[in-house]
Formats: structure tokens, sequence, C-alpha cells
């Protein structure tokens, strides 16, 4: 369900802390070769916190030269710090909002003048926030709707027409959510990622040609700091919302994104949508916002 960092959330130090801290991110086991991304450079949106974060880890390990954006510069300059601190790499980053599409141009440019390529761009960054959708506010709609759908497409397009213009190719990799039922309690979010994941098919076609590929990666239950959003006993009963009873973690995805994303084991994949969420497309509810009465049945 956290798929990314919610909009807005709330700190309680009464409830359980979700998520990675940034040595256990620096030292976590993984099944890449250290040098794989060695030369290669990984542009990863809301590289702050949560999954963004673990990505951005993992990829200065693996040897890139990362670049990670979002709203919040002392998010980003703390992700920055911890991988200086503990990996000894330097990263570039990039306080900006991905709504605007003018900055997001700018944000490629500069990545591509600095290094010369982009070979992996990560559109992570967006959020939600758990309400019935009966009660969304304009306001609360469209911040949802232009962050998960029209950020991502800036972010897309300008990768796209920056790799035509210097032929060269590249991959995309969008994190989205499982839509295949419904969310209920986060509608907006549910229009958005089955927006971006259309999108992300359609252009695979159309950009074939150009040699660009174009994937989603969508998770399930994965235990991030992004759970301290939801109600209290919302959080916890996600774990439940899989046949596998248990949560995912930020290295799940981190890894999936590179198996989809990189040439040595994807170039064979576009336009397909990679679930990790532990067999929750196929069951379990997940109720972000408490379940309701009405869905609640008696146990016989």
């Amino acid at each position: 369900m956290a798929a990314t960092t919610p909009l807005d959330p709330e700190q309680d130090e009464t409830r359980p802390r979700w998520g990675f801290t940034d040595e256990e991110l620096a030292s976590r086991p993984h099944a890449f070769r250290d040098d794989l991304l060695a030369g290669q450079v990984c542009l990863v949106s809301g590289g702050g916190s949560g999954l963004g974060r673990a990505m951005a880890f993992l990829y200065a390990r693996l040897g890139a030269e990362v670049v990670i954006c979002g709203r919040r510069e002392e998010k980003l300059q703390s992700t920055a710090e911890g991988i200086r601190r503990l990996l000894g790499r330097d990263i570039g980053l990039t306080a900006m909002t991905i709504r605007d599409p003018e900055q997001v141009n700018a944000l490629m440019a500069e990545t591509f003048e600095r290094h010369g390529r982009l070979d992996l761009l990560v559109n992570n960054g967006g959020g939600q926030f758990p309400q019935a959708a009966i009660d969304y506010s304009v306001k609360g709609w469209n911040a949802v709707i232009d962050t998960n759908l029209n950020g991502t497409w800036w972010m897309m397009q300008a990768a796209a027409r920056q790799w035509r213009d210097r032929g060269q190719q590249g991959s995309i990799v969008n994190i989205v959510a499982n839509v295949w039922r419904g969310m209920p309690q986060v509608a907006h979010t549910c229009a958005a990622r089955a927006g971006v994941i259309y999108l992300s098919k359609s252009v695979a076609i159309e950009w074939a040609p150009l040699g660009i590929r174009v994937n989603c990666v969508s998770p399930g239950s994965i235990a991030t700091e992004g759970l301290n959003v939801y109600p209290p006993g919302a959080a916890e009963r996600f774990g439940d919302a899989n046949p596998m009873r248990c949560y995912g973690d930020a290295y799940d995805i981190a890894q999936a994104v590179l198996y989809v994303g990189l040439p040595v084991t994807g170039k064979f994949i576009t336009g397909e949508v990679l679930v990790v969420d532990g067999g929750n497309q196929m069951w379990g509810d997940v109720w972000p916002g408490n379940i309701p009465d009405w869905f609640r049945v008696s146990q016989r």
C-alpha cells in the first residue's frame, strides 16, 4: 500500500516505526554484483524517504551516479549525508516539484549536461492520503492527480525528449499501485496510478523505435515510514492483506526496479507491470482508513 511517501504524514511516537535505518540500507544483502551500475546514471524522484531513499542507497552501493529529487530539501540532504557517511559516495540532489514542467525540464537538462547521459529514470515521487472519496475537496483531488499522474508524465516526457534528441537509449520504471480491484479510501491515487500504468503501456509502444523501455513496479504492503500516515490499526493490518501475511520491504522494490529497468535482466521487457505484493492482488483487502462497519463480516 505504501507505494510512495504520503503527502502529509503525521508523527506519533507511540506507534510502531516502520522502515530501515541508514545503517541497514547500507549493509542489507542484495542479489546484484557490486559494480553492476558502474558508469551508469540513475535518477530517482521522491529520493528523500521510503522507497526512494532505499533505491538511492542500493544504486549507489552498486556503483551508479545517483541523482535524487523531491519537494523537501532537508530530506534529500539527509539521504545524501547518509550515503556519504556510510558508503563514501556523493550523490546529486535537487529540491523541486514534479508538478511543474519547467522545473522538471530544468532537472532533466542539468542531469544530462552534468553526466552526459541518463540510464534509468525511476518515477517514485508522489503521495496520497486516506479519505472517503465522497469527501474529497477539489484541492485534495487535484493535488494527488497532479503529483501522481501529471508529475510522472512530465518526468517521462522530459527524459524521452533528451534521449531522442541525443540519440541515446534509456529506461523508465514507474512506481504504481495495485489498482486491479479498486482501492477504496484512496480512490484518487487509484485513478492516477491506473492512468500511469496505461500511459506507460502506450508510450512503451510509441518509444520502442527510440530504444526507450517503459515499465512499472506495483508494490503491495511495504514496511516503510510511509505507513505512519495511516490511522492507528490500519497500517498494522496491511500485513494481513496478502496470503503470505507479511510485509515486503524497501529492498524488495528497489531490486524489482533494477530487474525490469536494466538491460542485463530486462532488455526484452517493456510495457509491463511487475507486481511485488505477496499475492495481495489475488487475495485480501486493504482499508487504509480502517474498515467501515458495513464491510465488517461476522466470523462464523
